[in-house]
């Protein structure tokens, strides 16, 4: 397997310059609290780690806009959040974290479980128990195989989070704006702890030890490969299509988007994917916000949520920064 010890940091501003760093060493000092960590501060480390040609190409451009090459990641992460719903949002939490255990058998120390600090809550699922190698679609790979865990246990995911570069809130860090940490969580604290008490537990950070490694499992090696078997005919139907002809062409999904909206559950997913489809028309982001939009409200979405996943979409077919 290619080594990809390499990851990148941002402190106080999600806009901020992204700084080089070998990631296990970054998400053990701030699991410790270390003091060099800096806690107090608002932080974010990369949601995926990179090889050499990574570290070249942001020592070299100063960017990591247009990185196309290898990622892998420890963990397959679950982002849930919703405007205004935290206690709904710990239900779906509550209800995926349970799925996981008894679709891999896992035991609950396994999974990797975290309060914002905010709106919402992440699960991390050790990767370990398939043992994937890292590629240059690891990145959607993972996005394909977490919105399917999503949608067999009846939760609603941020699609957003497995842009190749994006950010993830480093844990332990203070929110800038509700001056909560991202706190981690056991299993029993989650399935137990009432909002309230999760969010007093927030006011401070915690030092906590990382899971240890998970074992493998048949049934997570046959879930990753399906999701790679996906991404692959869809690499390969995009293909044909350009080869056939070389225009983009504006799906049928995207444009019954804009017609009729979705039915929740599929949502996030549609109005995501209608962005990226409108970017392969470089299509303007005030455009883009001016025809998805109203669908998107009339189906249900928080004004934050429209924006961000329309933003989402667009960024994500320029393969550009992500602040997560």
């Amino acid at each position: 397997m290619i080594s990809c010890p390499y990851g990148f940091r941002v402190l106080d501003s999600k806009a901020g310059k992204r700084i080089l760093i070998n990631y296990g060493a970054a998400l053990a000092g701030y699991a410790a609290c270390e003091e060099k960590a800096e806690p107090h501060r608002e932080a974010y480390l990369s949601a995926f780690v990179y090889d050499d040609d990574f570290r070249w190409h942001l020592q070299t451009t100063g960017s990591t806009r247009d990185f196309k090459g290898r990622c892998w990641s420890q963990w397959l992460w679950f982002d849930l959040d919703r405007e205004g719903d935290l206690q709904g949002v710990l239900n779906e939490t509550r209800q995926l974290a349970m799925g996981l255990v008894e679709r891999y058998r896992l035991d609950e120390n396994n999974l990797l479980l975290f309060f914002s600090g905010a709106k919402g809550f992440h699960v991390g699922l050790p990767t370990g128990l398939w043992a994937p190698e890292s590629s240059t679609t690891f990145h959607r790979v993972a996005r394909r195989m977490a919105e399917r865990r999503a949608e067999e246990t009846g939760v609603i995911i941020d699609a957003g989070v497995y842009d190749k570069v994006r950010l993830f809130r480093a844990p332990n860090s203070r929110h800038p704006k509700t001056g909560l940490y991202k706190r981690q969580l056991s299993f029993d604290e989650l399935m137990n702890l009432k909002i309230e008490a999760i969010r007093k537990l927030a006011e401070q950070p915690e030092p906590f030890e990382l899971p240890a490694s998970a074992q493998r499992n048949d049934l997570a090696t046959t879930d990753w490969l399906g999701a790679m078997q996906q991404v692959e005919q869809q690499i390969q139907a995009r293909q044909q299509r350009q080869a056939v002809n070389d225009r983009p062409t504006l799906n049928r999904l995207t444009l019954e988007f804009i017609q009729n909206g979705a039915k929740k559950g599929d949502r996030h997913r549609l109005l995501f994917s209608a962005a990226k489809n409108l970017a392969e028309f470089d299509c303007p982001s005030v455009l883009a916000h001016a025809l998805l939009s109203e669908s998107a409200l009339d189906s249900g979405l928080s004004p934050s949520d429209v924006r961000r996943q329309i933003d989402c979409g667009l960024t994500h077919q320029e393969g550009g920064d992500s602040h997560g």
